[in-house]
């Protein structure tokens, strides 16, 4: 019983690592495949749009910090 227990380990075991060395070897060749096709059909790139941050005034701020002080009391 435990000899047919262990073939069984083994049998699974050796199949992972079958299915796992044939998914490398296949993450592989796509890689090179897909580097390949890009060098004749790059992506285009979006210019990065500027994002403006708008900045408190301090008659903001000041109205803030009113704001919280009417609350705790």
């Amino acid at each position: 019983m435990l000899q047919e227990g262990l073939i069984i380990t083994i049998v699974g075991m050796g199949t992972v690592l079958i299915f796992l060395t044939i998914l490398v070897f296949a993450m592989n060749i796509m890689s090179k495949t897909v580097s390949f096709i890009s060098k004749f059909m790059p992506e285009e790139v979006e210019a990065p749009v500027a994002v403006r941050k708008e900045t408190n005034t301090d008659e903001e701020i000041a109205v803030a910090i009113a704001v919280a002080k009417m609350k705790m009391i």
